[in-house]
């Protein structure tokens, strides 16, 4: 003999003109009917929602009889107007246990067995043997009475990392959640932001947010559909089901009812704020092969999203826009997210869209209307945004899940839940270090909400979809939704998501001198010499290349330049790129903006007249990974084939250093190798001195300074390079050269000889 429990919530999306719904539902030959819903345009839920049915049923599974339900409207004759019915199977996921009854070996979700426990609204949770967090982490002592905060000792601080940190913004934490591989360390100050690669329905542990009730596909009459076939449903019924044994020995009484607290049926008015981040892997919509896509938000009857807020010529936008919305909630529960893509002529092709049932957050109770996040904060970018501060919320969590109100201590550093008592100094290793911390109750509020199965800060991956090619996905948007219910007072303020502008900087590189470099030509008297010069660009920024004077006639491969490269760019700090805008074709009417590494390319050449020139070496600096300098042409060398930057300069041994983040030292100088490829290997070709130095574009303005040596010319200040007095292209001065470039005293005893040799054969 069994139970089946009814909670039928209400029914969602049907179409037309309906008067008085009603569900019927059919079980192993009993009926049952819930009341009609008076007022289906403003409350689409049932006024009566928990029912019971009793029947007797087989052990296995595969034999339980399918739930069938139908939807009826009010019409002449009874029962009505069939509006859509549907099919529940599988039955055994629904199959729990009554409390105080053990489960029998298998009914748990281990993958075998064949019934799943479903965690029913009204039940308090489980306590467990240990404290939440001794019960996820593994400990098995009980925690120590903790030092006072005061006695705490203070963290070494690390000073490259205080002179990096400024104001952490939301982006901060988005793309330190990017490189983040591991977990991070617990007891640590740091804001974290979990990041999805699905949609928030789709994580194991929330249950499809179907925890509360569940949604059942209603289609129309006339037949289930056939395999394969994914007929448009015509509603939806919001409900769920717990089926249980009921006692076999007289007298004893049934168990409780399950579904007893349950929140209110009417419709809540909210605030909803969309968060929309970026999108990646787009189908293309132009003939480029790229898009101009942007987002246009649908709530109800409400539509926000501008077509010229679009960004050109890309598969991956980063929009960082937040629409706000309010909405009547079940009655305006599907928000529906469209990326479009923007034409000169409308209208706009459908790039993908995709949608969230915001009655499902709402009502979860893994609390997913507004992510958890891990700090607390009175201020600032990352300040407190819930409607209810932690401590509110701990007592809310306890009288819904049925208990004990939690007990602070009077100075907020302990709290009793659960029947377990937890201490600030569990979850902090040392007093908050971050900017506009809260007080010690909330933060261990907080801390201890942290514990629980909620929906904590998150960026969700979802996935688009388009009507014209159903079944294949257009790419992916990540997002994240945030609900506040009005009746629970004023949110906090909204996450400021705007894009990161790139910054200004400017690059001045003085190319001092070159040594040892190869001497690729032979003049007319078989001295091996080159005419040396220098060009340099930064990557991707071809069209600012420069290039030094040349210095000719080098017979042992030493030139001197004293000369000033400038290279302007723009430079996202959070993404570590420089942004590079410029249009792809003639025809392009907008920017198609590129995003490479910040990386300096010098190359050292051979000047010829009459045949090309002759490369000589490569330089390739990144200027946030930059080499450290070898002080002297002597102890520069080169790395060695398959070794990776730092590499020690010098004979003797020792730690390797680190590398140089010019966009922290802002100056580096000295020797760096420079090489060439041959046989599919680099080796040693030459060694550049070089000093650099990054000023942002404000600086720059202040300090002007001219290209090579033209003015202003200072900081510093560049004087002419000392080269030979042969240094001179020999067609211009063909004297000079004659009289510098021609070693005479080679020459002063074969003119002796020569004039002897002809007076004897005068004679």
């Amino acid at each position: 003999l069994g139970s089946l429990q009814v909670l039928a919530w209400g029914l969602r999306g049907l179409r037309g003109a309906v008067q008085e719904p009603r569900l019927e539902l059919h079980w192993g030959g009993q009926t049952l009917w819930t009341p009609g819903i008076k007022d289906f345009a403003s409350n689409p839920n049932f006024p009566s929602t928990a029912f019971l049915l009793t029947l007797t049923l087989p052990e296995e599974e595969q034999f339980m009889p399918p739930i069938r339900l139908r939807v009826w409207d009010k019409g002449p004759r009874e029962p009505g107007v069939l509006l859509g019915q549907g099919c529940v199977q599988g039955l055994g996921r629904y199959r729990c246990w009554a409390p105080g009854h053990e489960q029998p070996p298998g009914s748990g979700n281990t993958g075998t067995g064949s019934y799943t426990v479903v965690p029913m609204p009204g039940t308090a949770w489980p306590i467990p043997a240990h404290p939440w967090w001794a019960w996820e982490w593994g400990y098995q002592e009980p925690p120590v009475p903790p030092v006072p905060p005061t006695a705490l000792p203070l963290p070494p601080q690390d000073t490259e990392e205080e002179e990096e940190e400024e104001e952490v913004d939301w982006w901060s934490k988005f793309y330190m959640a990017l490189e983040d591989k591991g977990e991070i360390p617990w007891g640590a100050n740091r804001d974290r932001l979990k990041i999805y690669g699905c949609e928030l329905e789709a994580v194991p542990e929330f249950q499809g947010l179907q925890d509360f009730c569940h949604t059942f596909l209603l289609h129309k009459p006339g037949g289930p559909p056939r395999p394969g076939e994914d007929p448009e449903p015509v509603g939806e019924f919001k409900g769920l089901f717990c089926i249980y044994p009921l006692p076999k020995e007289p007298g004893v009484s049934p168990p409780p009812p399950h579904f007893q607290q349950l929140p209110p049926s009417t419709p809540q008015e909210c605030l909803v704020r969309v968060y929309i981040v970026r999108a990646f892997d787009l189908s293309p919509r132009d003939v480029t092969g790229l898009s101009d896509p942007y987002v246009r938000v649908s709530l109800g009857k409400k539509t926000l999203g501008q077509r010229d807020q679009y960004v050109p010529n890309t598969l991956e936008p980063v929009f960082g826009r937040m629409f706000e919305l309010t909405a009547t909630i079940p009655l305006e529960k599907d928000l529906r997210v469209t990326v479009l893509d923007h034409d000169r002529l409308p209208p706009d092709q459908e790039i993908g869209s995709t949608t969230i049932d915001l009655e499902n957050r709402l009502l979860s109770q893994h609390r997913a209307h507004c992510g958890l996040p891990t700090l607390h904060h009175t201020a600032g970018p990352a300040a407190w945004r819930d409607q209810l501060c932690p401590s509110r919320t701990l007592e809310l969590v306890a009288a819904t899940r049925g208990l004990p109100s939690p007990q602070f201590s009077p100075d907020g550093t302990a709290v009793t839940f659960n029947h377990h008592t937890f201490y600030l100094g569990h979850f902090e290793r040392c007093p908050p270090t971050f900017r506009h911390a809260g007080p010690p109750q909330e933060r261990l509020a907080l801390h201890v909400l942290n514990r629980c199965p909620f929906v904590p800060e998150h960026l969700e991956t979802r996935a688009l979809y388009s009507s014209a090619q159903p079944g294949l996905e257009q790419g992916k948007l990540q997002m994240w939704v945030d609900i506040f219910p009005t009746n629970l007072g004023p949110p906090g303020p909204p996450v400021n998501i705007d894009p990161r502008k790139a910054e200004g900087y400017e690059l001045r590189c003085v190319v001092w001198n070159v040594r040892d470099m190869e001497m690729g030509d032979i003049n007319l008297l078989g001295q091996r010499m080159s005419d040396i010069y220098v060009t340099g660009w930064l990557d991707g920024l071809w069209e600012q290349r420069q290039q030094t004077d040349i210095h000719y006639r080098c017979l042992d491969g030493h030139g001197a330049f004293n000369w000033r490269f400038l290279f302007p760019f723009e430079f996202l700090a959070a993404e570590k790129l420089c942004a590079i805008g410029r249009r792809e074709h003639i025809w392009s009417l907008d920017e198609t903006v590129l995003k490479v590494p910040p990386k300096l390319i010098l190359q050292v050449w051979d000047n010829d007249k009459f045949k090309a020139d002759d490369f000589l070496g490569l330089l390739e600096l990144e200027l946030r990974q930059l080499p450290r300098p070898a002080p002297s042409a002597r102890l520069c060398r080169a790395v060695p084939e398959g070794s990776r930057w730092p590499w020690r300069w010098g004979r003797t041994p020792g730690p390797a250093l680190g590398p140089i983040n010019l966009f922290r030292a802002r100056r580096a100088w000295g020797w760096w190798p420079c090489r060439l490829q041959e046989d599919g290997s680099w080796r040693l070709s030459g060694k550049l001195e070089l000093s650099l130095e990054l000023l942002t574009a404000q600086e720059a303005e202040e300090r002007p300074v001219g290209k090579g040596r033209e003015e202003p010319n200072k900081y510093p200040v560049l004087p002419p390079p000392r080269r030979s007095k042969a240094s001179v292209l020999w067609f211009r001065s063909p004297l000079r050269l004659l009289r510098y470039g021609v070693h005479w005293r080679y020459f002063g005893w074969a003119g002796l000889v020569l004039a002897v040799l002809l007076l004897l054969f005068l004679m």
